[in-house]
């Protein structure tokens, strides 16, 4: 179980949000009038840096929404109607980045490229910070339909993309950033056979007006693992919720999940994954996610081991990641899988490389 976050501010408004999302009625909008007290009692300052929070852990939409719910009478009416127009310009963000995202989805499709929508809509209603998109195609067909259908223009690609085989697209009327991942998934493009595999199991999702091919269950969470254990090295708290409202709908066959993620070799990483989720939902729910005993045992941490810093969840690095990454290294060279051996022993480096960055012109950019 996850150590209580103690109650100064940073840490405040992230129980807060959690206990917004995560007790045990608050998926649906109905949190604890306790809770929407707190919130109604917050100074300006701090309930604006609980709206950054939320914004940066892509649950505005889902936490205005639980605010809002059942809120009628509360006494300060100013904050309700900040609150409501904060909600209506987020959806109006996500109503023109949805309905690009639709017209480049089609674009594709009618040109016999194969393409899926991943990790963007997985915490729909919310939406993230920018469009992801896969295919099996060739880079030149996608370059040539973003530019000549979209206008679209090529961002400056790092280190970490050339790697990864993505390119990122700036489309004219588009705030977002279009993110396609082109034949590759991993952060150094080391997942191919999975990445082939995603689009041939996918499955249709309305969001709002418009249906889109996601990834199936299963592929999601391998996806998120991918983002969250073996890159980022922290959760937003979407991860969390997304997660657990998947697991609680019955959608996840953990059968197929551990086939899935052991071909790609990140089983390990996959049931950490779930451990963390479970364990901080058991944190404000009193009980985690129904899983299999054969997911709790492949994990090789849980809750007890991330910690919050700097607006999200941290998964430490050293030992915990680190251990994870060697693993999914020796299986992949011992499966005699060199060239993702090859770009997987980068990953040290490069990580390296971007801190020493960051530290020298306070960016990572051009590198990560």
């Amino acid at each position: 179980m996850p150590r209580p976050l103690p109650a100064t501010p940073p840490h405040y408004a992230m129980t807060l949000l959690s206990r917004l999302l995560l007790e045990p009625a608050g998926g649906s909008g109905h949190s604890s009038a306790q809770t929407k007290q707190q919130l109604l009692s917050l100074p300006r300052e701090d309930f604006d840096a609980l709206i950054r929070l939320a914004e940066s852990n892509h649950v505005i939409v889902r936490g205005l929404q639980a605010f809002l719910h059942d809120l009628g009478g509360a006494p300060d009416g100013e904050r309700v109607d900040r609150v409501q127009k904060m909600l209506a310009a987020e959806r109006g963000r996500i109503d023109v980045a949805t309905y690009f995202l639709h017209e480049i989805c089609a674009a594709m499709e009618e040109q016999g490229l194969d393409t899926v929508v991943i990790k963007s809509l997985d915490h729909w209603p919310d939406l993230g910070s920018d469009l992801d998109l896969y295919t099996n195609a060739e880079p030149a067909d996608v370059i040539r339909i973003m530019s000549n259908r979209f206008g679209a223009t090529m961002a400056q690609r790092s280190w970490g993309d050339r790697l990864a085989h993505k390119w990122n697209f700036m489309v004219p009327g588009l705030p977002e950033l279009v993110e396609i991942h082109v034949g590759r998934l991993g952060q150094t493009g080391e997942q191919t056979a999975f990445a082939a595999s995603v689009p041939g199991r996918s499955v249709h999702a309305l969001r709002g007006s418009y249906s889109f091919r996601v990834p199936c269950p299963s592929d999601r969470i391998t996806i998120s693992t991918l983002q969250r254990m073996y890159r980022h090295f922290f959760f937003r708290l979407c991860d969390v919720v997304d997660t657990a409202a998947l697991a609680d709908s019955g959608a996840i066959d953990y059968e197929d999940l551990l086939a899935s993620a052991q071909a790609a070799g990140i089983w390990e990483g996959v049931a950490t994954y779930l451990a963390i989720v479970s364990d901080y939902v058991k944190s404000y729910r009193g009980s985690g996610l129904d899983m299999p005993p054969f997911v709790a045992s492949a994990a090789k941490f849980g809750g007890s081991e991330v910690y919050f810093s700097k607006g999200f969840l941290r998964v430490p690095i050293l030992p915990q990641s680190a251990r994870l990454y060697g693993s999914q290294l020796a299986g992949v060279l011992g499966r005699g899988e060199i060239d993702s051996g090859a770009r997987l022993s980068l990953l040290p480096w490069l990580a390296t490389a971007a801190v020493l960055g960051q530290k020298l012109t306070g960016s990572d950019k051009g590198i990560w």
